[in-house]
């Protein structure tokens, strides 16, 4: 699986109806919504705005899945968001949002052309995107010892984690989040290194 590393737009015209698409990494629902709100405030005269996105789940337990969610806008069924979605799906790309601005031009393309059309700029947008392997995060809680602080800072910025909370006091209770894969090493590492 893959994510996008960096937000990208891309505009086509056809048929005097003019398609802007935007694809943006995002975690949840939330950014989501953030995201396709920031995009109607942009395009306040647009007829439409259909999208798809992909969300890897948090891991519960060993298990995660894939919640994937699209919308036609008020097109007609299946020609705006499941086009959009099919390209995400096509790249196996994850935590990702490709909105797609229509400016009705006056003349009806069809249902096969208004999936081509916004299928297609979807996929401009995406192409304009850099990609990285998606790696599972998992949030862990730690105590540590105020002489294992340094040694956990530089071990999370080895493996890009990063501490989303501490507390002090006899130690520091700290919530991280960092690469599934390299929780038991740290995790072993601190042990190690507190004896």
């Amino acid at each position: 699986m893959l994510i996008i590393t960096q937000s990208a737009s891309a505009e086509q015209t056809i048929t005097k109806s003019r398609f802007y698409a935007t694809a943006f990494f995002c975690e949840n629902e939330r950014e989501v919504a953030n995201g396709l709100r920031a995009m109607l405030q942009q395009h306040t005269s647009a007829h439409h705005l259909a999208y798809a996105f992909r969300l890897q789940t948090p891991l519960e337990g060993n298990r995660s899945h894939i919640v994937q969610r699209f919308s036609d806008a008020g097109e007609p069924s299946g020609t705006a968001g499941m086009p959009i979605l099919k390209m995400l799906e096509g790249r196996e790309l994850v935590n990702v949002c490709v909105g797609v601005i229509r400016y009705y031009g006056g003349v009806n393309l069809g249902t096969g052309n208004l999936a081509r059309a916004y299928g297609g700029t979807a996929k401009m947008a995406l192409d304009a995107c850099s990609t990285a392997s998606f790696v599972e995060m998992q949030e862990i809680h730690l105590t540590v010892t105020y002489q294992q602080m340094d040694m956990l800072i530089s071990l999370l910025a080895k493996c890009n984690g990063v501490i989303l909370d501490k507390t002090f006091g006899e130690a520091i209770q700290v919530i991280a989040r960092l690469p599934k894969a390299q929780v038991q090493g740290i995790v072993g590492r601190l042990s190690k290194y507190g004896e």
